[in-house]
């Protein structure tokens, strides 16, 4: 009797409005208990989750790249490539930025807090924040977001939107 060869299979996240790759990626990896190696190993694209979950995105992914992993977190590629900076525009890879009072609407990263262009939250008027008003700790990369708190304090980010200055 021979034996098939067994597929994995994998819970699929549905992305928010606006968010970032680097949150995506985390968000993915957890449901579906992988590494970033395990990611890039199962849509043949090696490092390449590990760095982008860092904003790392020079050279930016191709499209076939985008392909490859749309294959396997079942999200089209042209949504993946939302997730990423828009051509031309540069961005701060540090210090990770939030809004929290966008954050309280859509629990993300979105990708335009880490835009060079971007100064503040248009939508709330707010200035974005690059470190917990609480303790001080810098945020981590969104990949490794938590229950959406400060992973030093545990101070919530919904408490931090108290503490934002308008602009």
């Amino acid at each position: 009797m021979e034996v098939a060869e067994i597929q994995p299979w994998l819970f699929r996240v549905e992305p928010y409005e606006g968010e970032s790759l680097s949150h995506f990626l985390g968000q993915f990896r957890r449901a579906n208990d992988l590494t970033p190696t395990g990611l890039g190993k199962a849509a043949g694209l090696g490092s390449a989750i590990a760095r982008w979950e860092k904003f790392r995105f020079n050279p930016p992914p191709s499209r076939q790249q985008l392909e490859a992993l749309a294959k396997v977190v079942e999200v089209d590629a042209d949504r993946l490539a939302q997730m990423l900076p828009p051509a031309g525009v540069g961005m701060k890879l540090e210090p990770i930025r939030l809004c929290a009072a966008c954050y309280i609407e859509s629990p993300c990263h979105k990708i335009e807090w880490q835009l060079k262009v971007i100064q503040g939250c248009d939508r709330h008027k707010l200035s974005l924040l690059s470190e917990c008003p609480n303790c001080g700790a810098r945020f981590k990369v969104p990949a490794v977001w938590l229950d959406g708190w400060c992973q030093r304090c545990f101070t919530t980010f919904a408490d931090m939107a108290e503490r934002q200055k308008e602009i």
